[in-house]
């Protein structure tokens, strides 16, 4: 169990056990209702253009890069207030809390499909390598033939419309290229939704009430949503003290965005606090920043202490890596990659997910037995049918994205590695935001990465890395990833009193309808304004990764190197010795989740919020025990909603006046 519970569950005593007077949460009504998914529709479509317009077209907000999305803590902080202010006049709320819950569930699932690192990619590939291929960088005669042509889109004049804007977004003639790659990435992508679901539906019981995973990240959202007695969140005043301070900042930092006169604090934002670093070897950390991030502070208010700590220890310890490689002369060209970032971070995940399958084995094998029945069933007669269900889905998924793999031109041993390496990470992340709650843009990890360096290019072979290449978009970054949010949404329902059979139901129909709403929303922007001509936000970057590196890895084979193996081993070992020692020592203050977030580029704009929510977290417990650590926790809640509320009314704003406005976040 993990160090401190969600608001959900009874406050612990520094002893470990509830205090015997903790308030049941109240039973509530309503969930997945007709009036709750009549409200979700039209607040998705509206979510789903915002997403794509402010960060397509203008930037503008960075709300999809973020561990909790910043649009649906919008729509629930305005519903919830009209919900409280209708029940203060009539005497009767118009929302009942499950169905509040469902409406943010949808919303974040809106997101997921939009955000920063799914579909919003997706389009940044995929007319790329026919629009960019030159006679200069050989493009066509090393890898376009070896392209699964039926999902790409080369029509020339639908992609000179798509990247030089000023045509219409309805146009037939348009669209119709874009038609069969679109169908096809969707059935893959829905194909990934419903095994990740599956996954979800085995794992749900065994870590939200056998485990009690604390769920940080549902804290808010429970908060606003749902009454628990003795715990108010709308009047409460430290709630809003903590509202204020995060909105003011965020209003006075907005406000000098457009009136540079106009005083700022800088230091919130990525402060390039080292730049007078110009010697070696203190010059390779002189691009290092502190941001203190209000909703950043909040959000690690809620971490176990030992996660929080690791994080920004190791993340200074990777900064130290670099100064000794730089003193020493090792990151010199004859050792490029010092100090191997990519496979230590790789390596660090791999760990993190042999850890996760060690840990759960017994359950697994207890669930694999009662599901084939071998053994007695220990889950009522309907919750059995709803397991031999969800490993029918994954079964008929995975067969489904196994035979698409082979159709992209994989060998199958190449696709079984890689299906196993995504759904393993896939699952180790949403165990870590389910217990932990942190960032996880995994920007050095893929399964790319650890097969060409364990691998080599020659083995792969022209044909894999391409296959690979092309679906660098969903393996880039991680942070809008369905799985984790798919189980949050599950323990809201848990917390809420919801249907989950009818939620899993809605959420596979919404996923559907995400995926087309974001497909419109990408082509009525981008064929507007153009993806390379008025598109500030255009992901070109994810088509230029994915195919100049492809072309690099042709022109300069990578061979399975000792040195880059041995760092991945490396990271792999040290991340399950550190579980070892967590386990065998209870004043271990290292977790093993701390190097590899450190690791993989997680915590390059988090380190210094984690640290001052670290050491305000420590100060409080250490001097103010449980119940001060209680009382605190909506000042941090509130600071969490007070950036997410101003940053979304700048980004309106923005949308609305057609410009660029302050962003919360980068």
């Amino acid at each position: 169990m993990s160090e401190f519970p969600s608001v959900s569950a009874p406050p612990l005593q520094p002893s470990g056990k509830p205090p015997p007077t903790s308030p049941p949460a109240p039973r509530t009504r309503g969930g997945v209702t007709v009036r709750a998914v009549l409200i979700s529709l039209p607040l998705m479509v509206a979510t789903i253009f915002w997403i794509i317009y402010a960060e397509v077209r203008w930037y503008t907000l960075d709300g999809t890069s973020l561990p909790i999305f910043i649009q649906p803590v919008f729509f629930l902080f305005l519903l919830s207030l009209a919900n409280v202010l209708v029940g203060k006049v009539r005497g009767r709320r118009f929302l009942e809390p499950g169905e509040l819950l469902v409406i943010y569930s949808m919303v974040a699932l809106a997101c997921v499909f939009a955000g920063h690192d799914m579909l919003q990619n997706l389009f940044g590939v995929l007319g790329h390598p026919y629009r960019f291929a030159t006679a200069q960088n050989q493009w066509a005669e090393r890898f376009l033939d070896y392209l699964p042509k039926w999902l790409f889109v080369s029509d020339k004049d639908s992609l000179q419309a798509f990247y030089g804007g000023n045509a219409n977004p309805y146009s037939p003639r348009l669209l119709l290229p874009w038609v069969q790659p679109l169908l096809w990435w969707s059935a893959f992508v829905f194909a990934q939704t419903v095994v990740f679901l599956c996954i979800n539906i085995l794992l749900r019981r065994h870590w939200t009430q056998d485990e009690k995973l604390t769920f940080p990240l549902v804290q808010l959202p429970l908060a606003m949503a749902v009454e628990f007695p003795g715990r108010p969140f709308w009047n409460n005043r430290v709630m809003w003290a903590g509202f204020l301070i995060a909105g003011g900042i965020a209003t006075l930092n907005g406000l000098h965005y457009l009136y540079p006169n106009i005083p700022e604090l800088a230091m919130i934002k990525q402060y390039p606090a080292f730049q007078s670093l110009s010697t070696r070897p203190w010059s390779v950390i002189r691009n290092t920043r502190l941001a203190m991030y209000p909703f950043a502070i909040g959000l690690a208010y809620f971490i176990p202490l030992d996660l929080c700590f690791s994080c920004w220890f190791f993340f200074l310890w990777r900064k130290g890596q670099q100064v000794l490689g730089a003193a020493m002369g090792w990151d010199g060209a004859a050792n490029r990659g010092w100090p191997f970032f990519r496979e230590q971070s790789s390596g660090a995940w791999l760990g993190l997910i042999v850890i996760l399958i060690w840990h759960n084995r017994a359950y697994l094998q207890q669930l694999g037995g009662q599901i084939f029945g071998l053994r007695r069933a220990r889950v009522s007669a309907e919750e059995l049918r709803e397991y031999r269900w969800a490993a029918a889905g994954i079964a008929g998924g995975a067969l489904f994205l196994f035979g698409f793999l082979l159709a992209m031109g994989l060998r199958p041993l190449v696709a079984t590695i890689f299906l196993a390496l995504y759904m393993g990470l896939s699952v180790a992340i949403t165990r870590i935001r389910a217990e932990l709650g942190t960032p996880h843009e995994l920007y050095f990890v893929s399964p790319q990465v650890v097969m060409l360096n364990t691998m080599g290019s020659e083995y792969l072979g022209r044909q894999n890395m391409t296959a690979l290449a092309s679906m660098h978009w969903f393996n880039r970054g991680y942070r809008a990833h369905p799985m984790p949010n798919q189980l949050e949404s599950f323990k809201l329902a848990e917390d809420g009193r919801i249907r989950l059979r009818r939620l899993y139901i809605l959420t596979l129909a919404a996923t559907v309808v995400a995926i087309y709403l974001t497909f419109w929303a990408n082509l009525h922007v981008t064929f507007q304004a153009g993806a390379t001509a008025k598109a500030v936000g255009f992901k070109r970057w994810v088509g230029n990764e994915s195919f100049d590196r492809l072309n690099g890895w042709i022109q300069n084979p990578v061979r399975a190197e000792v040195t880059n193996t041995g760092f991945l081993i490396g990271g792999m070992v040290f991340t399950l010795g550190l579980s070892v020692l967590r386990r065998q020592f209870v004043w271990w203050p290292f977790h093993p989740a701390g190097y590899a977030l450190a690791t993989s580029y997680a915590m390059d704009y988090f380190w210094f919020a984690f640290m001052i929510a670290w050491a305000i977290k420590l100060a409080m417990v250490r001097y103010g025990g449980m119940k001060l650590h209680t009382g605190a926790a909506p000042f941090f809640l509130g600071l969490i909603l007070g950036d997410f509320v101003v940053g979304s009314l700048w980004s309106l704003w923005g949308c609305v006046m057609g410009m660029s406005t302050y962003k919360i976040f980068i």
